[in-house]
């Protein structure tokens, strides 16, 4: 089962959609773990420490982090980032395939871009 950590930036919108259809998705918010407001470099090594893909709007440094965590061939649960206009049911139907149908090895250094 995906373990998931919510970036800050991450539509509240989105994150409690994912819950109320998913009641158990493994879900955890950097806001829970005094990541706020913390370097993606950061964020993403928490992550790797933690077993957890992010969920990010963050289209612009994220991605090549994690790139650069890959290329280095430093652990990487993964990353999902979406456009930040995507559209909230969009979203949450794509998390809810991708969370049902990879298993954390298959997602393991990979960059997916949301919408599917």
């Amino acid at each position: 089962m995906l373990k998931f950590l919510a970036d800050e930036n991450l539509d509240a919108s989105i994150l409690r959609g994912l819950l109320r259809r998913n009641a158990i998705l493994d879900i955890v918010r950097v806001q829970d773990y005094g990541l706020s407001q913390t370097e993606d470099t950061i964020i993403l090594e928490w992550a790797a420490q933690n077993d957890r893909v992010v969920l990010t709007h963050d289209l612009r440094t994220m991605p090549d982090f994690a790139y650069q965590r890959i290329a280095n061939q430093q652990k990487m649960p993964g990353l999902i980032v979406m456009r930040p206009d995507i559209r909230v049911g969009i979203a949450i139907d794509d998390i809810l395939l991708i969370s049902e149908c990879l298993t954390p090895e298959e997602l393991a250094d990979g960059v997916i871009r949301l919408p599917l």
